[in-house]
């Protein structure tokens, strides 16, 4: 009996030698997704199978959390990349909340936010922060399309590396379209944009023109951009949108220029 429970126990170890973590990584990356959140389950799942299968062939790690309790400077300082899978701009602790306003500043890691990362204002008994309504471009959110719509997103900024390799115009399917009660333009550099013209079907729930939905704030440190798309998890089936993930990873985390 001894040796067979030897056998299983050297057993054990091999398999979990064979599934341990590498130890050296060209970065380590973090994702925070709000785990309760039902509405965006099928995008975090659909990108938490996409950044495990980049990770393992770029040769990075990537970590998950569900809440900004573990989030400090000590945490954060073992990051290249702070990923905003779906996760707003509140319910975060003062610790956690001082310690990504450093990180950012200072530019110890990189930043991208998706979807729920610009859902700036009063929600669900918290106040909105200044301080990430600033680091968006001084934007407040004020409404959304509940119905969805399909919409055409034109390229401003081909230079950029986040939009290399992305046509010049693509169509992203039925998604919500938040608006703010401002363009942030006068404070980002604007990426990209959604044709308002462009909705099917058409809503009253407009910018009014300048509706930004990419767009990076090089006013910080930190190399830093905002994709507002993050909702549905066929995002994953658009080869342009897995591109503009793709680039917004390896740029953000500074392995490409």
């Amino acid at each position: 009996m001894s040796a067979i429970l030897g056998l299983l126990f050297s057993a054990s170890i091999s398999s979990a030698q064979a599934i341990a973590p590498k130890q050296h990584v060209k970065f380590r990356a973090v994702a925070i997704a709000e785990l309760g959140n039902k509405d965006h389950q099928g995008f975090v799942a659909a990108a938490k199978v996409y950044l495990d299968k980049l990770a393992a062939e770029n040769d990075f790690a990537i970590d998950y959390i569900g809440n900004t309790e573990p989030i400090n400077e000590v945490f954060l300082a073992k990051y290249k990349l702070f990923i905003q899978l779906n996760y707003p701009p509140y319910m975060w602790t003062p610790t956690a909340q001082k310690a990504i306003e450093s990180y950012l500043s200072e530019g110890r890691g990189g930043w991208i936010g998706f979807h729920h990362a610009a859902l700036l204002g009063d929600f669900d008994g918290y106040p909105m922060s200044p301080w990430f309504s600033k680091f968006m471009g001084d934007i407040r959110y004020t409404s959304y399309i509940p119905d969805f719509a399909t919409a055409t997103v034109r390229v401003e900024d081909s230079k950029h590396p986040v939009m290399k390799g992305v046509p010049s115009s693509f169509v992203v399917q039925h998604e919500e379209w938040y608006t703010w009660n401002q363009s942030p333009r006068p404070n980002v550099r604007v990426l990209a944009s959604v044709d308002e013209s462009t909705y099917q079907p058409d809503s009253i729930i407009k910018m009014g023109g300048d509706h930004p939905v990419i767009w990076s704030n090089e006013h910080y440190k930190a190399r830093n951009v905002y994709i507002f798309m993050g909702h549905r998890a066929d995002l994953f089936e658009s080869p342009t949108f897995v591109r503009i993930f793709h680039n917004a990873i390896f740029w953000a985390a500074g392995q490409a220029e």
